[in-house]
C-alpha cells in the first residue's frame, strides 16, 4: 500500500511506501519550476558577495557566475532542495521517525531539465494498538511477616557483626573461611602461579585467588588442615582477566587454618551498635524493615505483571538493525536503574558483565517494553517536570552520598540523564496503572528476598542518548 500528497508550499510530490517492520520508503519528485526558483536565489544571493576580475561587487553577470562558480552552486542547490524537501515530506506527513533519514545525497544527480527525483528510507516508531489499561488483572500473594523470619534476619545481623574464630579441631563446614597456599597453572603457561596464606570462603560458587570455582564447598568440605585438594575448571570465554579468560586453570589448595564465623552475642554492645534499647525493640525494628521489604517486593512483582501484560497483548515486529544499534542504550538504561537501587559503582560494574551478554531476544523485549511504555505515557498524558526530576535526583544524590548538582553534572557528562527521566517517567505510569488494576489476593507462602543487584524488568526498555533520542513528529501542517 502506498499513500501519495502533495504539499501546497512547495508542491513537492511525495510518495510513501512500506519497506519492512517500522521502515518507510519515501520517495520525492520536485518540480523544476521550485529547482529554477531555488537556483535563481542562489545566484541573487551570491552576486551580492562575489568578487570577480572586471566587475564591481553585485554587478557581476549570471552567466561568468555560472562560469566560475556553476558547479558549486549547483551542489549547493542540490543539498538545500533535498534538505527542505525530506524535512517537509517528515513533517506534512506525520512521520514519527527513530533517527535522521537515511538520504545518499552523493547519488542523486541534479536533473539539466525537469524534476528532482530521489528516495530514501526512514526508521519509525511502530504502529500498534495498547491493550485496555483500566482493570489490569494482577495477581498480590497474601503474605505476612513471620517469627521465623525475624530469628533469621537477626541471626544475619549477628553475623555480619561475627568473628572468624580458628576451628581447633575438625574438619572444614560448608561457610567456613580457609587460609590456603594456592597454586594456579593456566594451559598455555609455562610457570605456575604461587600465592600463599589466601583467604578462600567455602561456598557452591566461590573464588580461588582469582579463578572462579563451581561446587567449591563440594571440593573441601572435610578437608582438615595440611590437606591439599586439586581441581580444574575451565573459565568462561567473557571472563573479566585476561589471562585466564577461557583457559583450563588447575588448581591446588592446601589448607592450613580452618575458620568459622562466630556470631556477635546478643548483648548490650551489639544492641547500641543497631541503635535499640533492647531484644524487643530490636525484634520491632526488624519486623518493620521486613515488611517494608516485602511490600517493595510485591509492587516489584506486579509491577512486572503489568509488564508482561502490556506485552502479552500488544503485537509488532522490530526489525533486527533496530535492536542491534539500541544495544548499548539499553545497557545505559540497565546502568541507571542499578544505580537507582543504591547500589556503589563497583557492584554496578560487577553486574554490567551478565547484562551484557543479554540475548538478542531479550534485548528486543526490552525496546518493545519501552515503546510500549512511552505509548502508555502519551496516553495516559504523564510528563515529568524539571522540577520533578530535580527531587529525584536529590533523593538519589542523599543515596549515594552525593551532592545533587554533582550528581545532574555526572548524568550529563554520562549521557544518563534522558534515560533517568524516562525511568520516573515509566515509575509514574505504573503507580497510575496500579491504581486502577482489578488486585485479586492470594494465598501461598513467600520468602523476603535480598534487594535485587540485577536490573529488574521495569529497567527493561531501550531509548537513545541525550542527542540520539528517537524523535516525535507531531508536526501538524496543510496537505
Amino acid at each position: 500500500m502506498s499513500a501519495e500528497e502533495q504539499s501546497t508550499a512547495s508542491k513537492n510530490i511525495v510518495t510513501i511506501e512500506e519497506a519492512g517492520p517500522c521502515k518507510k520508503k519515501v520517495s520525492i519528485e520536485i518540480p523544476e519550476e521550485t529547482i529554477i526558483n531555488i537556483t535563481d536565489e542562489q545566484y541573487r544571493s551570491l552576486r551580492e558577495d562575489a568578487l570577480v576580475p572586471g566587475f564591481r561587487k553585485g554587478r557581476a553577470p549570471r552567466r561568468l557566475l555560472e562560469k566560475r562558480f556553476g558547479k558549486e552552486t549547483s551542489e549547493q542547490v542540490k543539498l538545500k532542495l533535498i534538505a527542505d524537501a525530506t524535512d517537509s515530506a517528515i513533517k506534512d506527513n506525520e512521520l514519527n521517525t527513530l533517527g535522521e533519514p537515511n538520504v545518499e545525497f552523493e547519488k542523486v544527480e541534479m536533473p539539466a531539465e525537469g524534476p528532482l527525483k530521489f528516495d530514501f528510507e526512514v526508521e519509525v516508531r511502530p504502529e500498534f494498538d495498547l491493550p485496555k489499561l483500566e482493570g489490569i488483572p494482577l495477581n498480590k500473594p497474601k503474605v505476612e511477616v513471620t517469627d521465623e523470619q525475624v530469628n533469621r534476619e537477626i541471626e544475619k545481623l549477628r553475623k555480619y557483626s561475627g568473628v572468624w574464630t580458628p576451628r581447633k579441631a575438625g574438619a572444614v563446614q560448608p561457610d567456613d573461611q580457609i587460609i590456603s597456599d594456592i597454586v594456579l597453572k593456566a594451559e598455555d603457561v609455562e610457570e605456575e602461579e604461587k600465592l600463599n596464606n589466601i583467604e578462600v570462603y567455602v561456598r557452591p560458587t566461590g573464588f580461588v585467588a582469582a579463578v572462579p570455582v563451581e561446587k567449591l564447598d563440594e571440593l573441601l568440605v572435610g578437608a582438615k588442615a595440611g590437606d591439599t585438594k586439586q581441581t580444574t575448571v575451565d573459565v568462561p570465554k567473557t571472563y573479566f582477566k585476561e589471562n585466564y579468560r577461557g583457559k583450563k586453570v588447575d588448581i591446588s589448595i592446601t589448607v592450613k587454618d580452618i575458620k568459622w564465623l562466630k556470631p556477635a552475642p546478643l548483648d548490650t554492645d551489639f544492641l547500641t551498635r543497631l541503635g535499640v534499647k533492647d531484644e524487643k525493640e530490636l525484634r520491632e525494628k526488624t519486623h518493620e524493615a521486613l515488611q517494608n521489604r516485602l511490600e517493595m517486593q510485591l509492587r516489584t512483582e506486579m509491577t512486572e505483571q503489568i509488564y508482561q501484560y502490556l506485552l502479552d497483548n500488544t503485537d509488532f515486529d522490530l526489525p533486527l538493525d533496530i535492536v542491534a544499534r539500541q544495544a548499548h542504550t539499553v545497557l545505559q538504561r540497565q546502568y541507571v536503574n542499578l544505580m537507582t537501587q543504591g547500589l556503589s559503582r563497583e557492584q554496578i560494574d560487577q553486574q554490567m558483565d551478565p547484562l551484557k551478554a543479554s540475548s538478542d531476544e531479550r534485548a528486543k523485549e526490552q525496546l518493545k517494553t519501552f515503546f510500549i511504555m512511552d505509548k502508555v505515557a502519551e496516553k495516559l498524558e504523564i510528563e515529568v517536570s524539571d522540577e520533578e526530576l530535580n527531587g529525584h535526583i536529590a533523593q538519589l544524590a542523599i543515596q549515594q552520598g552525593q551532592r545533587p548538582e554533582r550528581m545532574r553534572e555526572q548524568m550529563v557528562r554520562e549521557g544518563t540523564l534522558a534515560q533517568f527521566r524516562l525511568e520516573v517517567q515509566q515509575s509514574k505510569c505504573i503507580a497510575k496503572l496500579l491504581e486502577s488494576a482489578k488486585i485479586t489476593e492470594i494465598s501461598g507462602k513467600k520468602e523476603i528476598k535480598k534487594k535485587k543487584t540485577t536490573a529488574n524488568k521495569s529497567a527493561k526498555k531501550a531509548t537513545g542518548d541525550e542527542k540520539k533520542q528517537p524523535k516525535k513528529r507531531k508536526t501538524k501542517t496543510n496537505k
